[in-house]
């Protein structure tokens, strides 16, 4: 999403709390995803799933209409990167898709996004699947009061791209969160460990790792939204809400949830297929 240019805030322990409530509501949101999600369903109906359940718990879904975004959600399906346009084609067994979405509850805006196979994976999917997410922890790992960003930038570029190989995107970033969307700093993906801002009690951030299966290259469709890897291999998304602490970053979002359900979904699915 794009964000506007200010100076970097910092929030108190009670807006904290606010942003957490937010964030967790996001997590909860694609809780719902997760225990839907199979071959057949669309992102279309997802977007209808979320809109309604971010609405029925007293929030607003930020996405609609910022900057003229036409949807509730982002959902990027296989080589979309981010800012797909929910649609009416079913995902098929096979297809990744990442969820990406904000809420903005009591004035605070939570934000983030997490990425979801469809059925059975290859192992190359698989892969590249569990590098990205790997490599959101190892940059939230260093979101700790006198560090700067470019640790946190330098943790997920040496993890996917050094270390796997991995195409990781240029043209999109993390970014601060509050009251607004989008907030300064930016938090780049790749970077030297020691530069850019340092980080300081209270910041709040997005990071989000946007990682090629192939080279970093992208491109963006007609609709001026849909990023693509160019090469045309599978992308992955991450994206968790963390506040910067002295000594570890408190994660404001909750995957635990998401990853539950996720399971949950995928047992019963295999038990359905079993023949008796």
């Amino acid at each position: 999403m794009r964000r506007p240019n200010g100076m970097i805030l910092y929030k108190t322990e009670a807006e904290v709390a606010l942003m957490k409530a937010a964030a967790v509501l996001v997590s909860q949101t694609l809780t719902e995803v997760a225990k839907i999600l199979k071959p057949g369903i669309t992102t279309m109906q997802l977007d209808k799933l979320c809109a309604d359940f971010v609405r029925d718990h007293k929030a607003i879904p930020s996405f609609l209409n910022y900057n003229g975004y036409p949807h509730n959600i982002c959902a990027s399906v296989n080589d979309v990167v981010v800012h797909g346009f929910p649609n009416d084609i079913a995902l098929k067994d096979g297809d990744i898709v990442s969820i990406d979405m904000g809420v903005i509850l009591n004035g605070w805006h939570g934000d983030h996004a997490y990425t979801f196979a469809i059925g059975e994976m290859s192992e190359e999917q698989s892969k590249l699947i569990r590098i990205t997410k790997e490599s959101l922890y190892k940059g939230i790992e260093k979101a700790i009061v006198n560090n700067r960003i470019g640790d946190i930038s330098y943790a997920i570029q040496e993890h996917t791209e050094f270390k796997n190989k991995y195409g990781v995107v240029r043209e999109l970033v993390g970014h601060g969160l509050g009251k607004e969307l989008h907030e300064d700093p930016q938090v780049p993906n790749y970077g030297k460990r020691g530069s850019g801002s340092k980080l300081k009690e209270n910041l709040v951030l997005a990071i989000e790792p946007m990682i090629n299966m192939g080279l970093k290259d992208v491109y963006t469709d007609d609709d001026g939204w849909t990023v693509r890897t160019k090469d045309g291999k599978a992308s992955v998304h991450f994206e968790h809400d963390i506040c910067v602490k002295r000594d570890k970053a408190l994660i404001l979002s909750d995957y635990a949830i998401i990853e539950k359900a996720e399971r949950e979904n995928k047992n019963l699915s295999a038990s359905a297929s079993i023949v008796y």
